[in-house]
């Protein structure tokens, strides 16, 4: 595998995982992040908010430099 095929699958996951945390917020703290229940793992909501947050903006900025890696193509593919 080439460095371009790596890169292009860690943008498609991270594609994937933006998808999936995007339905996870809520503004009002319904949506499908109560489907399930509040994860034991945190110990308030403004806690699992604040990191739900937090990962969604890395996976944002990992995907757009991804994007602009892949398209601009300074791996010579």
């Amino acid at each position: 595998m080439t460095i371009a095929n790596i890169l292009q699958v860690i943008w498609t996951f991270s594609a994937i995982g933006l998808i999936i945390l995007v339905l996870l917020h809520s503004p009002k703290g319904d949506g499908l992040a109560g489907i399930g229940g509040q994860a034991q793992l945190f110990t308030s909501t403004k806690s699992a908010e604040t990191t739900l947050n937090r990962v969604t903006w890395t996976l944002t900025i990992l995907f757009m430099g991804l994007t602009v890696i892949l398209s601009a193509g300074w791996l010579g593919k």
